[in-house]
C-alpha cells in the first residue's frame, strides 16, 4: 500500500539558461556576497507576474542579466527543491520548480545590463564563459550542484539539443 502525503504548493518558478556561445564554451555569471565563497549560476530568474510565459520570463532575465538576447531555446532539465520562507524573498514555504533551457547566445553587450542585480547589487555579478567540458564545470561551483551534475553526465546531450535538426546552425565544438 503507498502511503500518499498531501502535495506542497509550487510557490515559486524560475527559468534559466544553458547558454553556449558560438565557441561552444557555456555563458554563466560568478555571483560574490559579502560573508560568502563565491559561486557561478546560469542567467535567469523568477517568474513574475507580468511574464506571459516561463520563455518570457528566460528571455527577459538573460536581457536584465547580461544585456544578452538567446535563439535555439530548448527545454533541457527542470528541477524541483524545496522553497523555505527564511530564503528572504517573501515567498511562503513550498517548492521552487527551476526550469532549464539549453539556448544559444545570438548577441551581448554588458553595458545594456539592467534590473535589479545591476541597479541595487548585493555583492557583485560577473559574466564568465567556462569551457563547456566536464573539467570547465569541475573549475567552479555551479548551482545547483544538480544542475552542474546533470551537466557533467549530458554534454553531448545538450550539444545534440542545439543541432541543426533541432535549431537553425550548428554549433561548433
Amino acid at each position: 500500500m503507498m502511503c500518499m502525503t498531501p502535495a506542497q504548493p509550487v510557490v515559486k518558478r524560475t527559468a534559466r539558461a544553458i547558454l553556449l556561445d558560438d565557441s561552444g564554451r557555456l555563458v554563466v555569471i560568478k555571483r560574490t556576497k559579502p560573508g560568502r565563497p563565491p559561486y557561478w549560476i546560469t542567467p535567469g530568474g523568477g517568474v513574475e507576474p507580468t511574464d506571459a510565459t516561463v520563455l518570457d520570463a528566460l528571455h527577459r532575465e538573460v536581457s536584465e542579466e547580461l544585456g544578452a538576447t538567446i535563439t535555439d531555446v530548448v527545454p533541457a532539465f527542470v528541477d524541483t527543491v524545496p522553497c523555505t520562507s527564511d530564503d528572504g524573498d517573501g515567498v511562503p514555504p513550498g517548492l521552487k520548480v527551476q526550469h532549464f533551457f539549453a539556448c544559444r547566445l545570438a548577441s551581448m553587450d554588458p553595458s545594456l545590463r539592467h534590473g535589479p542585480e545591476v541597479e541595487s547589487p548585493c555583492g557583485t555579478y560577473d559574466i564568465v564563459r567556462l569551457p563547456f567540458t566536464p573539467e570547465g564545470l569541475a573549475s567552479v561551483d555551479l548551482v545547483p550542484h544538480s544542475l552542474g551534475r546533470y551537466l557533467s553526465r549530458n554534454i553531448p546531450g545538450i550539444r545534440a539539443l542545439l543541432a541543426p535538426d533541432f535549431s537553425s546552425a550548428p554549433l561548433p565544438g
